[in-house]
């Protein structure tokens, strides 16, 4: 155990995530020099008070010894399990007062959290439609089909549809709590955790026996957006906690993707929003979302086109004479010729040309359509 290592853990106990002014402290004098100090009260007259209260309850080498007992490592910078995505958090103006990397993660799991260099995030509404879990769902699972790890915050709703998705196909699903990793919040989510705790991960930077609080969801935030190569935000209110994490992807310039909802829809409000004022992509399903955040050209894809007809083919003229043939009734020539705007001439080789191929048959009474033109009926021109 380093010196590091056990103020790191302390830090995690004494101050709460997020904080600018520590994250400010510990790039200046490192984390055993800032726990001196705030142990004896010579620093930062706010944070010393802060961190006053909770000083009687700190006691980082038990804490991480107790940790290890119960399956629960604390990764640290300079382990070669830190992500070093996380680091982009010190660069970054931050959401709100938030600043800063974590001091460390606390996690249970068998998950790397080394491995999530190419995760993707799916986030939002608690309150989540029918349609938005199942498009969620869908999501995390083609993720996972493509072995890529799926981050959330294992709350009802959208968070829980995605952990399930990824789940269900196997793949690697991560759970970021505002809690300590051995806390199941919510209670109902016990078994899915659980889950977690056994074949993905479930990570804090809370150490353990911390309970959740409102600004530990929004600390919480940070770490989902920057564990991640993208986030994808599906459903979300105007006032849902989940555009917080879709102002840290924006703010650590990740790719953000919303799934568009019906316009009706109030869960679906925030989402609108972030695609409107063009921070978030517009996607549709987990296609769309690997060509956002895979490398250029790996997931490529062609432009979505309706099936060709046989029709299609046809000439520009080819086609002005079709569409002068009645469907039933026939027409002789000249009547036709007038109705395409053309001279007889052009007209009656256009029919030649049709006839040839189906698109039109010859009555002794004139000519009508064919059954190769009757097999798949036109749209009406204003659906073009």
């Amino acid at each position: 155990m380093t010196d590091d290592r056990a103020a790191r853990a302390a830090l995690s106990r004494l101050v709460e995530p997020g904080s600018a002014r520590a994250a400010r402290l510990i790039a200046h004098m490192g984390a055993p020099e800032l726990y001196r100090q705030l142990r004896h009260e010579r620093i930062d007259q706010g944070l010393s008070a802060d961190a006053a209260g909770r000083m009687v309850e700190v006691a980082p080498e038990r804490d991480l010894e107790r940790a290890a007992s119960r399956g629960i490592r604390f990764v640290v910078p300079g382990d070669d399990e830190w992500p070093d995505q996380l680091d982009d958090l010190e660069a970054s103006e931050g959401v709100g007062d938030m600043r800063g990397r974590p001091f460390g993660l606390w996690v249970r799991g068998p998950v790397r959290l080394d491995s999530l260099a190419r995760s993707v995030a799916v986030v939002g509404s608690r309150s989540a439609t029918t349609y938005g879990e199942d498009v969620a769902r869908g999501i995390a699972a083609e993720l996972a089909r493509d072995d890529r790890p799926v981050v959330s915050g294992a709350a009802f709703g959208i968070d829980q549809a995605a952990h399930r998705g990824a789940l269900a196909m196997r793949g690697e699903s991560v759970a970021v709590l505002a809690c300590g990793v051995d806390r199941a919040y919510p209670a109902a989510h016990r078994d899915l955790l659980d889950h977690h705790a056994t074949h993905g991960a479930i990570v804090s930077e809370l150490p353990p026996g911390c309970a959740p609080m409102r600004m530990r969801f929004l600390a919480r935030n940070r770490l989902i957006a920057a564990l991640t190569c993208g986030t994808v935000l599906v459903e979300a209110a105007i006032r849902s906690g989940a555009l917080n994490t879709a102002a840290w992807a924006d703010s650590l310039s990740r790719p953000l993707m919303g799934v568009p909802g019906p316009v009706s829809s109030a869960q679906s409000q925030g989402v609108h929003h972030w695609i409107r004022i063009g921070a978030a992509s517009l996607v549709t399903g987990a296609a769309d979302v690997l060509e956002v955040v895979g490398s250029s050209g790996e997931h490529a894809r062609d432009e979505p086109r309706a099936p060709s007809r046989p029709r299609d083919r046809l000439s520009r003229t080819h086609q002005r004479v079709l569409d002068a043939v009645p469907v039933h009734r026939a027409a002789d020539l000249v009547a036709v010729a007038r109705t395409a705007g053309l001279a007889v001439d052009d007209t009656r080789g256009a029919l030649a040309e049709l006839l040839r191929h189906g698109f039109v048959e010859q009555l002794p009474t004139g000519w009508r359509l064919g059954e190769a033109a009757r097999q798949v009926p036109d749209e009406p021109l204003w659906a073009t």
